[in-house]
């Protein structure tokens, strides 16, 4: 398998770590992806810490060590934060400028503090604020975007500026993408879209399909959904901007969470997940450049070894 800086750190047997797809990303996928040799993330993304304290104290000691937590700056809660940095092995956050306080607190609870960035700016600003490693994401990525730049153009500059290991992410979802990354210098690649349609994901059906159908130039960056997250840009397929500018009425859907159920307003930065209701092509279905890699519904262990596979024998050849 390939042995680099970020396997060695994180304690994986392959360079790659699953993106915390808000919503997406639930303890079910993490684990799979742990188990595979990657590494796991679940999306810590508004629950309360003590909800989430109890998720994560339901992981499978074996997995939990491979197993990281996503936290959105915009949405932060310190407590979460503490209740994942004492139970999993990486903290991350992303959109929102390197703290060195929230560094320490990570480091405090035991955990790997990881700051995803859009820029050189960001990723010097991230080495400085004591992180374990960046994850460098270009523009290609699906999801929120920070930055304004490619991924290779941005990597280049993050590789020659800090010391930590550097995680690619952007548009990554073939073996070759993966190798290509790799052989510029990048320690692992981060993937998402291709996540979403693993058959552990919280994903709706319906959102998997429409990734399956999609292709590259179907995807936009956009600021489309911003209903309670103005000015965030974000990569998602152009039919559901569409979609939302069609629908009639203020909804588009509801979600159910435990007992309550929450109304999905139109153009609000919800994914569908499972356990969505309503007109789900009308929602935000976030999808990455890396979109034709999506061929419907396969095992997150079957997405990790192809990537890991197919790269490891790329770059012999190379």
């Amino acid at each position: 398998m390939l042995s680099t800086r970020f396997t060695e750190l994180v304690g994986c047997s392959v360079p790659v770590q699953q993106a915390g797809m808000g919503g997406i990303a639930m303890p079910e996928l993490a684990t799979a992806v742990a188990r595979a040799g990657g590494l796991g993330m679940v999306a810590g993304v508004e629950i309360p810490a003590d909800l989430l304290a109890g998720m994560l104290d339901e992981l499978d000691a074996d997995t939990r060590s491979k197993i990281g937590v996503n936290f959105l700056m915009p949405f932060l809660d310190e407590e979460a934060v503490k209740a994942a940095a004492s139970r999993v092995r990486v903290v991350e956050f992303f959109y929102g400028d390197p703290e060195k306080l929230l560094v320490d607190l990570v480091h405090q609870g035991g955990a790997l503090a990881f700051w995803q960035v859009g820029s050189l700016a960001e990723a010097k600003a991230a080495a400085d604020a004591g992180c374990d490693a960046i994850i460098a994401q270009g523009t290609e990525a699906g999801g929120h975007v920070r930055g304004q730049v490619g991924l290779h153009t941005l990597l280049a500059e993050v590789l020659d500026a800090v010391e930590v290991p550097v995680i690619a992410a952007g548009g990554i979802g073939t073996p070759r993408a993966m190798a290509a990354a790799l052989a510029a210098g990048a320690d692992a690649v981060r993937a998402g879209t291709v996540f979403v349609a693993a058959e552990e994901t919280d994903a709706h059906p319906e959102y998997v399909d429409a990734l399956a159908k999609a292709r590259a130039q179907d995807t936009v960056l956009t600021e489309a959904f911003e209903a309670g997250w103005p000015n965030a840009p974000h990569r998602v397929l152009r039919s559901s901007i569409e979609a939302a500018e069609r629908h009639q009425g203020d909804t588009v859907a509801e979600t159910r969470f435990g007992e309550a159920v929450i109304p999905v307003a139109r153009f609000a930065p919800d994914p569908p997940s499972r356990a969505t209701t309503g007109n789900i092509q009308a929602m935000a279905l976030y999808a990455g450049e890396s979109v034709d890699a999506v061929r419907g519904l396969r095992p997150a262990a079957a997405i990790v070894r192809e990537l890991a596979d197919g790269a490891e024998a790329l770059l012999r050849r190379w």
